[in-house]
């Protein structure tokens, strides 16, 4: 394999993590190229709603020597927000970017660093870092192709806005972060909503006169480490809870939509024609997510009375809606359904990275993004490291972390 160019560190991805490492590797004069196939901040732009926004305020955008500095630190930066606040850090940080450039396979050299291979020719390399996050391929099923096809069928990644879709009621499958915002949006554009419901709990917005983010952080627990979870791979791969930013930040409550028109369902197990089999146990799934909602609640209660906080009370959760019976399945002719939003999730490649970066599962090895492939390191993951390492909260902490331990390894190599 020819060697077109020799660098210490090569950076994959132009994202807030790879950004952030960029940082940190110019504080500490180490050389490197940050690589990108598409262009900065191209998911933000173009793979998320028109009403997106963050569900987190603003305050917690903490990217590394830039920290949000606006109008709104309680606020909740929309799409456009985003993009400029990603792009004024790529300004900020200067990075020795490459935009264009996608990276194929990271393979050991006999000298021990390592083989870049892009589509612009091999980069050798002591180190790397890929910051490519973990949502890549999105997750249809395949019983999918058994609706019928006068039905549009799109992922959540897709969708846009209400208009979008055909004229008729719109069926979401999952109800993730995602799901419930596209299904909120549609059900305030008016839209007959029917949603599948998943396994993901909810979160108040605001408890006791405070953003519960804002209770979560003061008590530390945001600064808790993975490790420190009974049990590491199940924290890893927990849906995150719903709620959202919209119109300044409120809760999500499924039984308020059902109340005003919104049909509930369990799980979607299978497609037979037009008929959807869903799971008997919507109240049983409504009850669990409540139970996390009102765990939040009670964490808070008890960080307020340790620390003696002077904290208005705030009465008990009142479910407004109870379901009285839970259907077995759904006629998406006979409800009038003309689109499918699919919200159920997304597949994580990592399939770049050499092989004795994984376990022998398959699953990517690492501490704090440290992988057991020497020189090779990982960032942006959800549970990295901390809550917030797949968010700006805590994506340059991590990048810190990482690019020390670069620091650490570069000079062992050159002893």
């Amino acid at each position: 394999m020819s060697i077109d160019e020799h660098v210490s560190v090569v950076v994959i991805g132009a994202g807030q993590a790879g950004l952030c490492t960029s940082y940190w590797l110019k504080q500490r004069g180490i050389d490197h190229v940050v690589l990108e196939r598409r262009e900065v901040a191209y998911a933000w732009k173009h793979e998320r709603w028109d009403s997106f926004c963050l569900v987190t305020p603003n305050c917690q955008c903490q990217l590394s020597g830039f920290p949000y500095r606006g109008a709104e630190p309680r606020g909740f930066m929309v799409k456009q927000e985003i993009v400029r606040y990603l792009e004024a850090y790529c300004e900020f940080v200067n990075p020795p970017l490459r935009l264009g450039v996608e990276v194929t396979s990271i393979t050991p050299r006999l000298d021990g660093g390592l083989a870049v291979a892009t589509s612009r020719g091999v980069t050798a390399a002591r180190c790397v870092v890929v910051c490519v996050g973990a949502y890549h391929s999105p997750v249809m099923p395949a019983f999918a192709s058994h609706i019928p096809s006068g039905i549009a069928q799109i992922h959540a990644r897709d969708y846009r806005n209400p208009e979008q879709l055909p004229a008729g009621a719109v069926l979401v499958v999952g109800s993730g972060q995602s799901g419930c915002q596209i299904a909120e949006d549609l059900h305030l554009a008016g839209r007959s909503v029917h949603l599948c419901l998943g396994d993901a709990p909810r979160s108040p917005r605001v408890y006791r006169g405070k953003d519960v983010v804002e209770w979560l952080h003061e008590s530390g627990y945001y600064d808790l480490p993975v490790e420190a979870h009974p049990d590491v791979d199940s924290t890893r791969d927990k849906t995150n809870h719903y709620l959202t930013g919209r119109d300044g930040g409120r809760e999500i409550d499924l039984r308020r939509w059902a109340k005003e028109g919104m049909r509930l369902y369990g799980y979607l197990r299978g497609v037979d024609g037009h008929v959807c089999e869903v799971s008997s146990d919507v109240a049983q799934r409504l009850d669990a997510a409540d139970a996390v909602y009102n765990g939040i609640r009670g964490m808070i209660d008890k960080y307020i009375a340790e620390h003696g906080i002077d904290a208005p009370e705030q009465a008990p959760y009142v479910p407004p809606w109870s379901p009285a019976v839970s259907p077995t399945s759904l006629d998406l002719v006979a409800e009038g359904i003309n689109s499918v939003v699919w919200s159920i999730g997304y597949r994580t490649d990592l399939s770049m990275l050499c092989t004795n970066a994984f376990d022998s599962n398959g699953s990517l090895s690492h501490h704090r993004g440290v992988t057991r492939a020497p020189g090779v390191y990982v960032l942006g993951l959800p549970w990295l490291h901390t809550w917030g390492s797949a968010r700006m909260s805590a994506v340059g902490r991590d990048a810190e972390y990482v690019v020390q331990h670069i620091g650490q390894y570069l000079s062992r190599r050159a002893a």
